[in-house]
């Protein structure tokens, strides 16, 4: 038989005595330290002198940091398909992806029947084990709509919710000898895991030969399914003394033909002796390893992951799938995958790319890169977090997705300094700097990517008491479209520290930012809701007040339509930036009098409360169209264009979100964002482009450019609105010199000079 080419896995099969607990996780740990991948346990719930299996598998997995777990196997006429599945996703969420199901149609049934298990024939234990396999697949299936419904002969569910989802892919294993069973492992199990001594090492080939023949029949490839040993038996275990038979190079010659010839890729080992433990993994495991790599580098033999044929024949056209990196294809994802639905869409934007690469550093970025400028395929970057313009995903192009890029660590909480992922969203980001009594100013939204919002701008609650985002930022760290890794600050490349600090979406792929926070723990928020019937005038008192505010405050204001005969609702979010409660009231107070207040509230809160939104993924929709200015005033002018925005239909919302202050403290040409002298951000949102473009028109007299996170629009026009000369200028000069080709086309392009 061949080898699958599986990566190779060692662990270890403990007793749960129930006489001295202490021991079995003490020897569990040991599993881990001596480099080994994995911890089994007998599942022998009728045994008084073991352990109850799960509740030593959850205890095991708190105590252990890399460890993965399994029972070996756990005994299903004992527990529930849809208990269990709940229970195996739970565990896995909380141990971060580190369980497998190790799952058995169960034994010694008068045991079982006395116990209230009912007695089967092992006929129908395999159609049981079937079931029970479709329904725990079914429980853990959130990308499916709807409830779980099977109407089996040993098991039904009517409508049960799904969920929750495992932390990672878990697999299903099974322990089976007998045809009927092996054939159900070709069908759908993940794994076979049998021991020696129930199957004899002349058997091996049949059985798996079995399994191989039913997977074929079943329209998958025999490489999906992972063959695992318990290493039980007079040849394998180890000796009284507590040593393995024979040196290790001994068991590396057993083991081998194992490894090539029959394609087993786990190897357990029975024992609770704790030196056979640590010579397992220090010695047997690294040297069988290398032997294994070693034939396999002279055979050439196909490693890395297996797709389902679903995902193969959903792989779209001008992508050279079998050319990923290697150190990017266990978590990329394609269409058909697991997960794909998760990763799909953009926050506004529904896509279907044929590719997401979900690198973890710099180095892997660069690859991702590479690679991607290799196909014929369109290229666009997801820093993690929601776009409105819908540029974080495609149809049938690569996306590279920094989300697994989202670490957070504070630097010196003293001074403020702290070290942000791209793929970070600012929910995360708020959270841990509370922790230290830190904050940035954010935007508004707890899925703010922290790759979008550093570069872009960032017009947030504590914009006018602290800056923009990009205002914080001190370092940048990006892979160029040529794949150099650059630090980029004041005295690192400061000409690109100027242009990612505003258009950084056209010079690389940010995969960190450095930036000093404020010492901000509490804030205190005022939320009004008013009837903004006559618009205009409310939008100019409005403007009036709050530019009149201290720089404390920053406040932001939404509009939409009214109900049926009713006109337009107005509801702020007036934030004071600070927990003087005192200071706060008297800062607030004038916010009451804009118009007739409809419900009002206010409270001290933690800053990262304040920013809505999830950490979920993103499930797209229709892209709107929306438009931006900046505004130094609200004039009448601006006032009654907005209003006749939204009487008629044109805008079916329009923000208004307060800067100036500290944001107007930066000179214009400090960075790439050169609108310094605004006090107004406004945003609105339409059906039709053609429609709103005409009412935006009324703006020209006062708008003064446009923020492009609010606007969809792209081209020369919008260029010049965003980065009038002569930052546009100097862009596209530094455009020339680090993306001459145009690889970072796809978020408001800027074109080189020539």
């Amino acid at each position: 038989m061949p080898d699958y080419g599986h990566s190779l896995e060692f662990g270890t099969f403990l007793t749960p005595t129930a006489q001295d607990p202490d021991r079995v996780v003490g020897l569990a740990e040991l599993t881990e330290a001596a480099g080994l991948d994995l911890a089994t346990f007998q599942d022998h719930p009728y045994n008084p002198d073991f352990l109850d299996t799960w509740t030593l598998l959850s205890w095991v997995a708190a105590r252990t940091e890399r460890l993965r777990v399994s029972g070996n196997v756990i005994n299903l006429p004992l527990r529930p398909p849809a208990v269990l599945a709940r229970a195996a996703a739970s565990l896995d969420r909380l141990s971060k992806g580190r369980f497998e199901l190790g799952l058995g149609a169960g034994g010694f049934w008068d045991a079982i029947n006395s116990m209230g298990g009912g007695r089967r024939t092992p006929g129908q234990s395999v159609d049981a084990l079937s079931e029970a396999i479709d329904l725990i697949r079914a429980v853990w299936d959130t990308d499916a709509r709807g409830g779980v419904r099977l109407q089996g002969e040993h098991y039904s569910v009517h409508g049960m919710k799904r969920g929750p989802e495992p932390a990672h892919d878990i697999g299903i294993w099974l322990g089976a000898y007998k045809p009927r069973m092996l054939r159900l492992i070709g069908a759908k199990a993940d794994g076979w895991l049998p021991s020696l001594g129930y199957a004899k090492l002349d058997d091996l080939p049949g059985l798996n030969a079995t399994i191989d023949e039913s997977a074929l029949e079943h329209g998958r490839d025999p490489r999906q399914i992972r063959r695992l040993l318990n290493l039980t038996g007079a040849a394998f275990s180890p000796s009284d003394a507590g040593f393995l038979q024979g040196p290790p190079e001994q068991w590396v010659e057993q083991l081998l033909p194992l490894a090539l010839e029959l394609g087993f890729a786990t190897f357990v080992m029975p024992t609770d002796d704790p030196r056979a433990i640590d010579t397992f993994g220090q010695e047997v495991a690294p040297a069988l390893r290398r032997a294994v790599e070693a034939e396999r580098t002279s055979t050439g033999t196909p490693t890395g992951p297996v797709r389902p044929v679903a995902a193969l024949t959903a792989r779209r056209p001008g992508i050279d799938y079998d050319a990923v990196p290697h150190g990017l294809r266990d978590t990329a994802v394609e269409p058909g995958d697991k997960g794909f639905a998760k990763l799909r869409h953009g926050y506004m934007q529904r896509g279907r790319p044929g590719l997401v690469l979900r690198p973890t550093g710099p180095d892997q970025v660069a690859e991702a890169l590479a690679y991607a400028l290799d196909q014929d395929a369109p290229l666009n970057v997801r820093s993690g977090g929601h776009g409105i313009s819908g540029r974080s995903t495609n149809d049938g192009g690569v996306v590279l997705d920094l989300g697994r890029m989202n670490g957070v660590e504070v630097l010196d909480a003293a001074t403020g300094r702290v070290r942000l992922g791209a793929g970070a969203r600012w929910g995360e980001v708020g959270a841990v700097l509370h922790q230290h009594g830190l904050a940035i100013s954010s935007g508004d939204h707890g899925g703010v990517g922290v790759g979008g919002i550093a570069t872009t701008g960032g017009l947030g609650y504590m914009s006018r008491a602290h800056g923009l985002t990009i205002d914080r930022l001190t370092a940048v760290e990006l892979v160029t479209a040529a794949g150099e890794h650059l630090r980029v600050d004041a005295e690192h490349h400061p000409d690109l520290f100027w242009a990612v600090r505003g258009a950084g979406a056209n010079f690389g792929v940010i995969t960190s930012v450095e930036a000093v926070a404020a010492p901000v723990r509490d804030v205190v928020l005022a939320q009004i809701a008013y009837d903004a019937a006559d618009t205009a005038a409310f939008l100019r008192t409005w403007g009036e007040v709050a530019e009149s505010a201290p720089r404390e405050v920053t406040a932001f204001l939404a509009l939409g339509q009214g109900r049926a005969g009713q006109g337009p609702v107005a509801q702020a979010m007036v934030v004071f930036a600070g927990d003087d409660t005192d200071a706060a009231v008297q800062a607030l107070e004038p916010f009451l009098k804009v118009g007739p207040v409809l419900d009002q509230r206010a409270q001290v809160a933690p800053y990262p409360a304040i920013l809505v939104g999830h950490a979920g993924p993103h499930e797209g929709g229709q892209t709107p169209v929306a438009r931006s200015a900046l505004l130094e005033h609200i004039t009448d002018e601006s006032a009654e264009a907005v209003a006749r925005a939204l009487a008629t239909g044109d805008a079916y919302f329009a923000q208004l979100r307060q800067v100036g202050g500290a944001v107007n403290d930066v000179a214009a040409d400090a960075t790439a964002y050169p609108h310094r002298s605004a006090n107004f951000s406004l945003a609105a949102m339409g059906r039709r482009a053609d429609v709103l473009d005409r009412r935006w028109a009324e703006l020209d007299a006062t708008a003064r450019g446009l923020y492009l996170s609010f606007d969809t629009r792209t081209g020369p026009e919008v260029l010049a609105e965003a980065f009038p000369e002569p930052a546009l200028g100097r862009l596209r000069a530094l455009k020339a010199a680090y993306d001459p080709d145009q690889v970072f086309d796809q978020n408001f392009p800027i074109p080189p000079s020539e």
